[in-house]
């Protein structure tokens, strides 16, 4: 099992920045594919971005290209999402989510979820 636990949301304004991060158990954190996803009220879970076992590889949602930037550091077994620019419309629970080891980049699904953590943009 890999357990996730994402930390830094909160309440920030318009404009600001934030920067999200989730934290992984085990050993095989390194052999993951990762992902950020979003729900925000009254709508459905969508894809925010994404990155690759080894973090050459990285894909965005067109809502946030250019404005959000997903990374990793393998030694600390943390993936980070660097929010910018903020707008109202990016309120939203934030979730990390990680593939099973081995899975292929393009592979849609993830496996391992956490509980989210909740950011909230004012205008």
């Amino acid at each position: 099992q890999v357990q996730l636990v994402e930390s830094g949301g909160g309440l920030v304004q318009a404009g600001g920045s934030l920067r999200l991060s989730c934290a992984a158990s085990g050993r095989t954190f390194s052999s993951n594919n990762m992902g950020w996803f979003r729900q925000a009220p009254g709508k459905e879970r969508e894809f925010v971005a994404k990155i690759n076992w080894s973090g050459i590889r990285t894909d965005y949602a067109n809502s946030v290209k250019g404005q959000f930037t997903i990374s990793r550091d393998n030694t600390k077994n943390t993936v980070y999402l660097q929010m910018n620019g903020l707008k109202p419309e990016d309120t939203a629970v934030y979730y990390c989510a990680a593939q099973r080891g081995g899975s292929s980049y393009l592979r849609s699904e993830f496996d391992y979820w956490g509980q989210g953590t909740q950011v909230t943009v004012s205008s």
